[in-house]
């Protein structure tokens, strides 16, 4: 039905769908099926508005009524499963891509949809079958649409799933080209590079950059800030070694010199321990630098702020690297008292490492 002098309401509720104004748009297509109940395709639109708005059972008795008055309308079906794999139904929705597919064999969606089905219900189920059948149909979508990034990106996940590393980084990469704006093929492919950041130069800061991108890209995306909160965790843990190398230095350096020595006595072991330090820290700080540009450095210190975790885990490594620090100059003081302040914060160290870490991966996104 046409108002006067306007767009159908069904085109209306269009654009408000499209401007994430889903309520109102659901208002505008309920109007038109007084009128049509049996719109297929309105209940459809009808579906979709429902599911953006988190009303996963209103939306489905929709794109089921759809199907009923039309049973062969493709666009419901991969509507139905959509909603089935939101619901975290997958048998119900592999069924249901597989009559897409039925349907419309030529059709790049349908296989993309029927991969996507198969993908999750593998992932969740566990069954590797599943996720090698999720692969080929991936393929078949690529196959039919090679412009398609969607179908790029479903073929590196599964081929990922499989443990097929270089299928799943090319896939990655075709996504990026087709669609730069991808924050999954971001993240993914930053994981992947991440996996080989001691074989390949440069691996670890490409996998950085491209968290720092798929978070950029995703306000709402927990993954990339996850990935990149254990990236600045692990930094910080792995400076733990030059901090218990730097007390072990201290330590060796004061029992070096004798009881009762004057400090031209203790100057030479003193001094080769503090060097010790000092050049342990400094070739970290050195490394870091070439491993982490100035254009990522924010980002880190950004999400590092605000992770309990990775502050924790820096302070411990802090306050031990300080104290080796300033160690030689207690030597005139009682063992016991440097032994003392030691101690304590080598073990701080130690345990910090465990409770952080377990904290850390509770932190972890639980898809």
């Amino acid at each position: 039905m046409t108002a006067p002098g306007g767009p159908t309401a069904l085109l209306r509720a269009e654009a408000l769908y499209d401007t994430g104004r889903y309520a109102q748009a659901g208002q505008l297509v309920a109007q038109h099926l007084a009128t049509d109940p049996e719109d297929a395709e309105a209940l459809v639109l009808l579906a979709r508005c429902h599911h953006r708005s988190g009303a996963g059972p209103a939306a489905l008795a929709a794109v089921d009524q759809a199907l009923r008055a039309r049973p062969e309308l493709l666009g419901g079906w991969l509507m139905r499963v959509h909603i089935l794999l939101a619901a975290k139904r997958y048998p119900e929705a592999e069924a249901s891509a597989r009559h897409a597919v039925e349907l419309a064999p030529q059709y790049w969606g349908t296989h993309y949809a029927l991969g996507t089905a198969l993908a999750e219900h593998g992932e969740h189920a566990r069954t590797p079958g599943r996720t090698v059948e999720a692969y080929e149909a991936a393929r078949a979508a690529v196959a039919l649409a090679p412009e398609e990034d969607a179908a790029h990106f479903l073929v590196g996940l599964t081929a990922q799933r499989r443990g097929d590393r270089v299928t799943a980084q090319r896939a990655y990469e075709t996504t990026l080209r087709l669609n730069p704006q991808s924050s999954e093929a971001h993240n993914n492919l930053s994981l992947l590079r991440l996996r080989r950041r001691w074989f390949r130069r440069g691996a670890w800061t490409q996998a950085a950059e491209g968290f720092v991108a798929s978070a950029a890209l995703d306000l709402h995306d927990r993954k990339a800030r996850y990935n990149l909160e254990a990236m600045a965790w692990n930094t910080v843990a792995g400076a733990r070694w030059v901090a218990l190398l730097g007390f072990v230095a201290s330590a060796v350096a004061l029992a070096w010199v004798p009881d009762g020595a004057g400090w031209a006595d203790a100057a030479v072991p003193l001094l080769a321990g503090e060097a010790v330090v000092v050049g342990s820290w400094t070739g970290w700080a050195v490394w870091m630098a070439r491993r982490v540009p100035p254009r990522l450095r924010r980002p880190l210190l950004l999400v590092a702020r605000n992770c309990r975790p990775v502050l924790f885990m820096a302070g411990a490594v802090g306050l031990l690297g300080l104290y080796s620090l300033a160690a030689p100059a207690l030597w005139s003081f009682d063992s016991g008292v440097v032994s003392g302040l030691g101690t304590p914060l080598f073990w701080a160290v130690i345990i910090t490492y465990w409770v952080s870490r377990s904290a850390l991966n509770r932190r972890a996104p639980k898809d």
